[in-house]
């Protein structure tokens, strides 16, 4: 029963990319110019989880789906890989990485997984600690993994305060940065020492950002309920009572 869901899907996406009587849009996609929407998909379902939006997370669940079946396709058309390839490695990797479960190992947990995983990386030719990190992520939760991974090789300040104090210094060089490349240099040494602090703390800074960002764009739709067509036209004094009044209703 199960299989029967993704055959029909790989099929479709089969017909799509056929170079005759396939979709036009679909059948000259590239893995680069579907590595987008593949993000935005896997967003989307994030979304839809903080949303509690049940229905829509299955749909996008499928959407994200879809996004692999399509990688897969491509990648079976140029002869590296199937689908059928992809479940077996991801089930080989699941299966390696809980030997607790599967396998002898009498414990486990998630300590025990990453000891896995830096073996893995290492019979892959990854010599240091940061490898493996995708660049495609975001830059604050990549900026979160190359600190833990660093962390555990034992850098890392032993409390928050070293994260803290880093902050000023990082700002200090901000203010004293003479030309538009080096500030943007350090600035991005500031965001770099505030995602450590973050994680300090305990807090995952993406999350974080994106519930800032949330409550902004509230406040400044309630701003603009206010005041209606005159909200453009107003002066910032006005725009400030204005986010006064919109940050009392939270």
């Amino acid at each position: 029963m199960t299989d029967i869901p993704i055959a029909r899907l790989t099929a479709i996406m089969a017909r799509l990319r056929d170079p005759v009587h396939g979709c036009e849009w679909d059948s000259v996609q590239t893995f680069e110019t579907i590595a987008p929407y593949t993000i935005e998909e896997a967003y989307e379902v994030a979304d839809a989880i903080h949303r509690g939006d049940v229905a829509e997370l299955r749909d996008e669940l499928g959407d994200l789906l879809l996004q692999v079946v399509f990688h897969s396709r491509i990648a079976e058309e140029a002869g590296h890989f199937a689908l059928p390839d992809v479940i077996a490695s991801i089930s080989d990797k699941m299966e390696r990485r809980h030997p607790h479960i599967f396998g002898e190992a009498e414990n486990g947990g998630h300590h025990l997984w990453e000891q896995i995983k830096a073996a893995e990386r290492g019979a892959k030719g990854h010599e240091s600690a940061l490898a493996g990190v995708a660049l495609g992520l975001p830059a604050l939760l990549r900026a979160e993994k190359l600190q833990k991974r660093a962390a555990r090789t034992g850098f890392d300040w032993p409390d928050p305060s070293g994260a803290r104090a880093k902050i000023d210094e990082e700002l200090a060089e901000v203010e004293a940065a003479t030309t538009p490349e080096h500030r943007a240099e350090e600035i991005g040494d500031l965001l770099f020492a505030v995602v450590n602090w973050a994680r300090k703390h305990g807090i995952d800074p993406e999350a974080a950002l994106r519930g800032a960002n949330a409550k902004f764009e509230r406040r400044f739709k309630a701003m603009e309920d206010e005041a209606g067509d005159a909200f453009e036209g107003l002066d910032l004094d006005a725009k400030e009572a204005l986010w006064v009044s919109a940050k009392a209703q939270g």
